[in-house]
């Protein structure tokens, strides 16, 4: 009876989560699917585009940092739902169309979408079996590119329908709507919680040193720094990229909705692969060198490119760069000291948040000087060689 119980606990906590991520992932990247029509209708620099994702990415980092003692005080659950609380207040604000709002919107997205995993991770951590614990978290963590999937379907449907106002406004009010029926799962969920737990400002410098401690964490958050910062290069950049080669946003979306698509069974069997046959340091290392070529393909496309072809190079890269969460959180989850899953998972993230502040602002500035995307692509690809070639070694 006991394990019939741990068994529906386990699934109702991925549920969960799952549904969290989704929404997390649609809240914070639904402005960018949708950007071709937002910098055609407010007359803005495509190159802008790495700003507003660098301001997500330097918002992301600080709360990642400083949410550790928040999930342990108040709960994985009820942290949950301020993140997507959070995002919907940033994608009514982005709305608006003013543009100091839509900083503002990034500001409070990007620290809504940091807080979600962490969340995530470290209910999770309470209810899988250790040796399962990769496929789990990989299962978890499809809600990321399923979240994208919507966005890429969704996002220029209702745009074009209903203008991208409409389109950021229903997202709210879907990541609205999900914080409420958390609600009916806290008691269980939020059990662990510690009232007496109180943020401190050291947090924030215990949380990038925690991670700094031992050699396998010290290498996870490098992987973290190149895999998140190509992977936000790749969602925030590859709709625009196939629209300024002459494709309809309603075709680069489905494009990237067949890649983000492609990437939810990959997550799967990597997560599958090291919770069985493979152990995660190899997996990643696979990942990493596959990431890295497919980014170098990305950046060949040209204006004659098949359709298909321009598809599959980049299913290869939503195979790789998007597929790697599963393996490598379970295994930050498995190193962290007991109880502190949410704050160490938290800290190699935080490296995440780095990559995915600094790659983008590095593609902006090679956009705004050369007028390439292909060469961005090409050097974003660049640290995930080197990380594969670090994990490859014994």
């Amino acid at each position: 009876m006991r394990i019939g119980i741990e068994a529906r606990l386990l699934l109702l906590a991925l549920g969960a989560m799952f549904v969290q991520q989704t929404f997390a992932s649609l809240g914070r990247n639904l402005p960018t699917v949708i950007a071709p029509a937002i910098i055609t209708d407010l007359q803005l620099d495509t190159a802008w585009v790495g700003v507003y994702v660098s301001l997500i990415g330097l918002s992301a980092l600080m709360f990642q940092l400083g949410c550790g003692s928040f999930i342990i005080r108040y709960g994985a659950l009820r942290m949950s739902q301020v993140a997507l609380l959070l995002l919907a207040g940033g994608l009514a604000a982005a709305s608006t169309g003013s543009i100091a709002l839509l900083a503002l919107s990034a500001i409070i997205g990007g620290g809504g979408s940091a807080i979600s995993t962490p969340a995530s991770s470290h209910l999770l951590g309470r209810y899988s079996p250790p040796r399962y614990a990769p496929l789990v978290f990989s299962v978890k963590q499809t809600a990321v590119p399923a979240g994208l999937l919507m966005a890429g379907l969704l996002g220029p449907a209702i745009t074009h329908s209903a203008g991208w106002s409409a389109a950021l406004n229903a997202g709210a009010i879907g990541c609205l709507v999900f914080a409420v029926l958390l609600q009916f799962t806290r008691k269980e969920f939020d059990s662990d919680r510690v009232p007496s737990r109180r943020f401190h400002f050291s947090d924030f410098r215990t949380t990038f040193t925690s991670v700094l401690a031992t050699n396998e964490l010290r290498n996870l958050s490098l992987a973290c720094f190149a895999f998140n910062g190509l992977q936000t290069v790749f969602t925030s950049y590859f709709i625009v990229y196939l629209v300024e080669l002459g494709h309809s946003l309603a075709l680069a979306g489905l494009v990237f909705s067949v890649a983000m698509f492609v990437a939810v069974p990959c997550r799967i069997l990597w997560g599958w692969l090291s919770s069985t046959s493979l152990a995660p340091r190899p997996t990643m290392a696979g990942l990493a060198f596959g990431m890295a070529a497919s980014a170098l393909f990305t950046g060949l496309y040209g204006p004659f490119w098949p359709v298909l072809l321009v598809g599959f190079v980049a299913s290869c890269l939503s195979a790789t760069a998007m597929s790697w969460h599963g393996v490598l959180l379970a295994e930050a989850a498995r190193l962290a000291p007991p109880g502190m899953r949410g704050m160490a998972t938290g800290g190699v993230l935080s490296f995440g948040q780095i990559g995915a502040l600094l790659l983008p602002l590095a593609y902006s500035a090679l956009l705004y000087l050369t007028g390439s995307h292909g060469l961005g692509f090409a050097v974003c690809g660049l640290p995930a060689l080197v990380v594969g070639v670090l994990l490859a070694r014994k």
